[in-house]
């Protein structure tokens, strides 16, 4: 099979560690797989990728760009002249921006398209009114649309309605990750404990919220400790937090790093607090480690992933209280933590392992090539 995948860039990101990902598990077994990165500026390549995946720079096929105007046409023509030299059997899209322009470069060339939203459509601010606008006129050019979690699905039809077929298909983890995890040893007596959160520094994420309630349990359990990894705008707003509660020895901001799941390996219990995410993938991550996780109930992921909060205590979203009660309740007991963590890391590596993903893209995949008479199911 012949794959066509276009992503915004290849740098760190989300979006680009799936395309990765994916894009890798296809050339491992034998299709051949073009990756186009179409960051009009080129970038760089953050994230390994098969030996067997070509990856091709859009910005190489468009040359001298000129105004903004202009370097959109010449994307379109490269786009589309992308596609009539490789002939490819499918077009997979990732990111609203990419899918529009993909759309738009294809139309007419029949070739089967899938596109796919990264984020939560109906509560992201991420696309601005002109793109949204757009989306909602090209989107049901698409063969398929795909989202990332249930919880997507009304709202986008709502927001789309001229989509005729959509489907749900979450993050593969990390092959790995995958292999990384062999279980973790129960804590000993005089370590220091961490609640770790991680992200960027923005106000989606609500890191405000963890130190607020960490800072009213941490006279209650003075071994524990808070790390919250990333970078952002608001790093010196919660600094001054951290400073203003007194809590510089305990709450610690180190920055980004190159070792995500190292750190998040080192976590006793990991807290996610955001008022939205697409689909997150720290949680999904944190909890495959092993590691105890609290979790508010926003939209869209965290209930699908944590099993209506089987596998992660689940708390509804700007309950401060009800987000202190979850994380005492973890940081007081280690066995419950013990427990929780390896329920989870079961859980999610038995519904979201990179096997089980691929073989749900290879259903999707058959289905928009006509292979199938059935219809997607969401």
């Amino acid at each position: 099979m012949k794959i066509l995948f276009f992503v915004s860039s290849m740098h760190a990101g989300g979006a680009e560690r799936v395309a990765a990902t994916l894009a890798s598990a296809w050339a491992a077994r034998g299709d051949e797989v073009v990756l186009v990165p179409t960051y009009t500026k080129k970038g760089s390549l953050f994230y390994r990728l098969h030996p067997g995946v070509k990856l091709l720079w859009l910005a190489d096929r468009m040359g001298w760009m000129g105004k903004t105007w202009f370097a959109s046409i010449r994307k379109w023509f490269a786009i589309r002249r992308v596609v009539k030299d490789i002939q490819p059997d499918v077009v997979i899209s990732f990111l609203t921006n990419v899918n529009v322009m993909v759309l738009l470069s294809t139309r007419g060339l029949d070739v089967p398209t899938i596109v796919c939203e990264r984020t939560n459509p109906a509560v992201s601010s991420s696309a601005g009114k002109a793109l949204v606008a757009l989306r909602r006129r090209v989107y049901p050019w698409a063969t398929l649309v795909t989202v990332q979690a249930q919880a997507s699905v009304e709202t986008f039809r709502a927001m789309v309605p001229g989509i005729q077929r959509l489907a749900v298909i979450p993050n593969p983890l990390p092959p790995e990750l995958a292999q990384a995890f062999t279980g973790r040893p129960m804590p000993t007596d005089g370590q220091r404990r961490r609640v770790v959160a991680m992200g960027r520094m923005v106000p989606i994420k609500r890191f405000e919220s963890v130190i607020h309630v960490f800072a009213a349990l941490a006279e209650e359990f003075p071994d524990w400790d808070l790390y919250i990894w990333g970078e952002g705008p608001l790093r010196a707003a919660l600094e001054r937090q951290v400073k203003e509660a007194g809590l510089e020895a305990r709450v610690f901001l180190p920055g980004r790093t190159a070792e995500p799941w190292r750190e998040l390996a080192q976590a006793d219990v990991f807290v996610l607090a955001s008022e939205v995410e697409g689909f997150p993938n720290v949680l999904l991550e944190a909890m495959a480690l092993g590691v105890a996780c609290v979790t508010v109930d926003c939209p869209s992921g965290p209930r699908e992933i944590s099993r209506d909060g089987e596998d992660a205590l689940l708390v509804p979203l700007g309950d401060r209280p009800a987000l202190g009660q979850a994380l005492a309740e973890l940081m007081a007991d280690p066995v419950l933590r013990d427990v929780l963590g390896k329920h989870a890391a079961v859980s999610v590596r038995d519904r979201y392992e990179l096997e089980e993903i691929v073989r749900q893209w290879d259903v999707l995949i058959a289905d928009v090539r006509g292979l199938k008479s059935q219809e997607v199911v969401v």
